[in-house]
């Protein structure tokens, strides 16, 4: 895929100017290329405005992922508790049998 600029490290800060600029060893520093042309300019800011308007999604996206794992932990935690009080009720139980057990000749 061949992108003019992302939106962290942009060709230009001038946006009228988000032109593709691509450094070569023959030009000289602080000269701009000859190809400049406006579509580019726009498609850059394209990009850029598609790539922004998919951000809330992918934030909605790690929102939803993080409370379905916090909702897993969640159950884990119900189902361990659960557990623990059902082995300490079975071992009242337990010790209530061995007890009556005991009195009975």
């Amino acid at each position: 895929m061949n992108t003019a600029g992302t939106i962290d490290r942009p060709l230009t800060h001038d946006p009228k100017k988000q032109a593709p600029m691509k450094p070569s060893t023959h030009d000289i520093a602080g000269t701009a290329p000859e190809d400049f042309t406006t579509s580019d300019a726009k498609d850059s800011r394209q990009n850029r405005t598609r790539e922004m308007q998919l951000i809330p999604e992918a934030l909605a996206r790690a929102h939803m992922h993080d409370r379905l794992h916090e909702a897993e932990q969640e159950r884990r935690a119900l189902r361990l508790a659960t557990a623990r009080r059902m082995q300490r009720r079975a071992e009242r139980a337990s010790m209530r049998a061995c007890f009556m057990r005991s009195w009975m000749p």
